[in-house]
């Protein structure tokens, strides 16, 4: 049985330029890309929040420390830390809230 390990949930990003004219820097700051520009190549590791989805690139020169909810032992973003960190540590997966949403409209579609 292989060790559980919270790398193994990575996945990665790579931006591939080195071929390509890339994209000016104010392009890039206008629509919140990536600005990777002529001739370059970015890699890094991402993430995803267990609780709203988002895709967190993890920036290696990142020195706060990074959401982490131990209730679904899971990474989370900024955002979803800040709502668990408000509400008493509160965990609520997005695959809760769709099954929610799914009972929900299956609670309805029985009563009409």
């Amino acid at each position: 049985m292989a060790l559980f390990s919270k790398r193994s949930l990575e996945g990665w990003l790579l931006i591939d330029h080195t071929a390509a004219p890339g994209m000016p820097l104010e392009t890039a700051r206008n629509t919140g890309a990536m600005p990777v520009s002529r001739g370059m190549k970015f890699e890094c590791a991402t993430l995803t929040c267990s609780h709203c989805q988002q895709v967190l690139i993890l920036n290696p020169d990142r020195t706060r420390e990074r959401g982490y909810c131990p209730k679904c032992d899971h990474y989370v973003c900024d955002a979803c830390e800040g709502i668990r960190v408000q509400s008493g540590g509160d965990c609520k997966t997005f695959k809760q809230i769709m099954d929610e949403v799914e009972t929900s409209v299956l609670k309805k579609s029985l009563i009409i």
